[in-house]
């Protein structure tokens, strides 16, 4: 498997704790070098470790926001 490098550009908020101390966080990253992206999924403390997740692009994101405010919850 490629190498790849990621710098966490702002950490915007963290969703949710497990009992193994991960965290669901919704971060703002750099992946290999590239504009930054929208990135939600699962992360070991200080960032050691990450877990599988979903990047997405600002108007990616923006329409997520849309989508979850017509739910009825």
């Amino acid at each position: 498997m490629a190498e790849f490098k990621y710098e966490i550009i702002k950490e915007m908020g963290v969703l949710s704790e497990s009992s193994s101390g991960w965290t669901k966080e919704l971060n703002l990253i750099s992946w290999n070098g590239r504009s930054p992206k929208y990135d939600l999924r699962d992360w070991s403390k200080n960032h050691e470790k990450m877990g599988k997740g979903i990047t997405l692009s600002k108007e990616d994101l923006v329409k997520l926001r849309d989508i979850l405010n017509e739910l009825d919850i």
